[in-house]
């Protein structure tokens, strides 16, 4: 046999008898399953087979990861569910052949072996992984709105256990790989540059094992019996997966679980539990046959490409520099944070831990420094106990930051981030400070929720360098940054914020000054909605339930209690002064704060808080029933859950479109990003403008008006919403006007 080439597939004949199937998916960086995957790996196998002197095989990647998973991009171009489940079927049936191959094939892993990668691993007879911290393995489908459809859904079971599988498949989680090996996930792990030579010997093993049968009652054997006594999940495996009746509980409690995680929203999860399930009570050959089916439909379900195109956006935006000028990012060599509340030291956290840079912790009292410090020290205690960062990492993550009641050490601050009190007045004043003290070519960046970057701008001899960089509570959680230009911030800046944002390890958008900016002033009309919800008498647990069975992560009080009551009202007039009566806020806000209720901070809120070390702690699960007295409402009315939720939606996504028609946003896809990503939208509804898209413009437009007609000019649909609606364009068609202008 010699060498060949493939289009994604290569094979290298070494001189002992072994062959390395490389890997390497042209023209992108890194390995996806093509359409024509399957075919490749056939014609290779074919070729292999044909070699007589061939002792060993290994599949390998010629790039930095294993494989990513499937083409998203593909996915989104199949034109039916048969195509999907065509696409299916032929990839399980390369895989077969790569399982039956007369040779054992073994994987040699190193970076990410996720999706349909982690499927054609677990088609090899064995598995050898990589020590590094890249190296994960998981099956994250679900995420994307679809199940395995190479496999996996059956593989996986067979070689980990049932209920492993299950917790993986189900959520979507991904493993190092320690922790897979620990699973039996994978037969070894090894440092990188031993990993080939790890995995040709794992394939010589396994030869061996083939051609000689160990002998009954060796110490091997009795080692691996005894071993396997011993072994909890084994014993557990055995108790709970290896008959009827404990595989039936594992299943009803899998999906009791999902169904509190998803609330029905999510189908994939379901469809998978059913296809593991057929397959262990039917066997093998039914469960890919129910995998074929159930992927084929969920892969051109509403809800998967929504899924889908919410993932190729954030993939897009990693590569998008914030500027429309190419232009390249200033160097940042230290980062400077003002305020060491939870804002400041969660920015000084992301920045030390993240983008591995120096910072200079500054607040004007001792106090709140020390309170700052503890929460990044334990926000590295809980890294290094969840293992993904060393103890030796996390220390190099707190020296990192060197706090300071003084400006020493700002001279040498490439950027600084204010995170100081929502108050233009003391904005503008440490601005100027920190200008006096601040090199000659700092960037100023303000984390400002609300107030316009431009009024603060105003206190800078040099308004060109002053930018918004908001980010979201709380900031080591929250994936998205704002980042707000001005009509004076010059490109090399918002560049340099931008590719701070990324090394921060964020997903960036990049929207232009205004009030409230774009995620805040979509959240005001929501959480707005929902105290006129609760002044007309709808109680507080049925506005949240509503909104949590809807797909939002939290409900709309919930939230106001966990932002602060008090710095809602603030934000709340601000809007109201740049909006008008469509932000004009109830007197609910009022109401509580003169009443001393701010949320959770002080522990008087909508919700009860337990307080714990001084600070008031949990997640508030029971209404405070007095805050009803408070606010003089009797909570007796009835509204139909669909109605609570579409009330406060609809005044969140009309909003959208006002900040698409004024240019606040640089594209539809942004506005959904931001949505998502910032204030947990439902991913599988794919942000506000996939929603309306997908609903109808002039469907939306008229659940807007019937609103309206009740209501008021809150609900008033934009204008931008109904010009569309008449021509019968969406926001993702080809012919959709640019943001900031309008139909010609």
């Amino acid at each position: 046999m010699t060498n060949g080439t493939f289009r994604s597939l290569r094979i290298e004949k070494r001189e002992d008898n072994a062959a390395i199937i490389w890997l390497d998916v042209p023209d992108v960086s890194v390995n996806t399953l093509q359409a024509d995957f399957a075919q490749d790996f056939n014609r290779v196998l074919e070729q292999l087979s044909a070699d007589k002197d061939l002792e060993v095989v290994v599949l390998a990647s010629a790039k930095e990861d294993f494989i990513a998973g499937a083409d998203i991009k593909m996915l989104t171009q199949l034109p039916d569910a048969e195509a999907a489940r065509q696409l299916s079927r032929t990839a399980q049936q390369a895989m077969d052949q790569l399982e039956a191959f007369p040779l054992p094939i073994v994987a040699a892993i190193h970076g990410v072996c996720l999706g349909g990668g982690l499927e054609v691993a677990l088609a090899c007879r064995g598995r050898v992984a990589t020590n590094s911290a890249r190296t994960r393995l998981g099956q994250p489908e679900v995420k994307l709105g679809v199940i395995p459809g190479v496999g996996g859904t059956q593989r996986l079971p067979r070689l980990v256990g049932l209920e492993t599988a299950l917790n993986m498949i189900l959520t979507g989680k991904t493993h190092p790989a320690s922790k897979a090996c620990a699973l039996g996930l994978v037969d070894e792990v090894v440092p990188r540059p031993v990993l080939l030579e790890a995995a040709l010997a794992r394939a010589r093993e396994l030869v061996q094992e083939n051609n000689k049968e160990p002998e009954a009652g060796t110490f091997q054997q009795v080692s691996r019996i005894f071993g396997s006594m011993l072994s909890l999940r084994k014993v557990r495996s055995l108790l709970l997966e290896k008959n009827s009746l404990g595989r039936s509980m594992v299943f009803n409690q899998a999906k009791k679980k999902v169904l509190s995680h998803t609330h029905g929203n999510l189908p994939a999860p379901l469809q998978a539990l059913e296809v593991i399930k057929t397959g262990m009570e039917q066997g093998l050959e039914a469960g890919f046959k129910a995998e074929v089916e159930a992927f084929g439909d969920l892969a051109v379900s509403t809800k998967a490409r929504n899924l889908m195109a919410l993932f190729l956006a954030k993939s897009a935006l990693k590569k998008d520099p914030g500027t429309d000028e190419e232009i390249a990012p200033r160097l940042v060599r230290k980062v400077g944070v003002l305020g060491a509340g939870l804002m400041g030291s969660g920015i000084a956290y992301v920045t030390a831990a993240k983008a591995r840079l120096p910072v200079r912790l500054k607040d004007l009292k001792q106090e709140v420094l020390r309170q700052g410090l503890r929460t990044l020290w334990n926000a590295v205690t809980e890294q290094v106990k969840k293992r993904r960062m060393t103890a030796g990492e996390g220390d190099r993550v707190l020296a990192l930051v060197r706090p300071t009641t003084e400006y020493t050490g700002f001279k040498q601050a490439d950027v600084v981030i204010e995170a100081v009190v929502e108050d233009l007045k003391v904005k503008q004043q440490v601005l100027r400070e920190v200008e006096a003290h601040g090199g000659p070519e700092m960037i100023f960046a303000s984390n400002t929720s609300s107030i316009p970057i431009h009024k603060i701008a105003e206190a800078s001899d040099r308004p060109e360098a002053v930018v918004g960089m908001h980010y979201f509570s709380p900031v080591p959680k929250v994936p998205l940054l704002e980042v707000i230009v001005t009509e004076k911030t010059v490109p090399e800046v918002v560049a340099t914020c931008v590719a701070l944002g990324k090394q921060q390890n964020k997903t960036v958008i990049v929207v232009r000054d205004g009030a409230g900016f774009y995620t805040t002033r979509i959240l005001a009309p929501y959480i707005n909605e929902a105290t006129h919800l609760l002044a007309e008498g709808v109680s507080i647990q049925d506005i949240d339930k509503a909104l949590v069975n809807f797909g939002f992560p939290v409900g709309p009080l919930k939230l106001l209690d966990e932002v602060g009551i008090d710095v809602v009202q603030k934000i709340a007039h601000i809007l109201e002064e740049a909006f008008g009566e469509r932000m004009k806020p109830t007197s609910v806000l009022a109401k509580l704060v003169s009443s001393h209720r701010l949320g959770k901070k002080n522990g008087q809120g909508l919700y009860r808080y337990q307080k714990m070390d001084g600070i008031f702690k949990g997640k508030g699960k029971q209404v405070d029933q007095s805050v009803y007295q408070s606010l003089g409402i009797k909570p007796d009315k009835k509204l139909e859950a669909n109605e609570i939720a579409m009330r406060c939606l609809l005044p969140m996504i009309n909003e959208a479109v006002h900040c698409y028609h004024e240019g606040i946003l640089r594209s539809a896809r942004d506005g959904d990003v931001g949505a998502v990503f910032g204030l947990g939208f439902p991913p599988f509804l794919g942000g506000p403008f996939r929603f309306i898209d997908n609903q109808g413009l002039r469907n939306v437009s008229k659940q807007l008006v019937h609103y309206q007609e009740q209501f008021g000019k809150r609900f008033t649909p934009a204008s931008l919403l109904v010009d569309l609606a008449q021509q019968g364009i969406g926001f993702y068609d080809e012919n959709v006007p640019p943001p900031g202008k309008t139909l010609s």
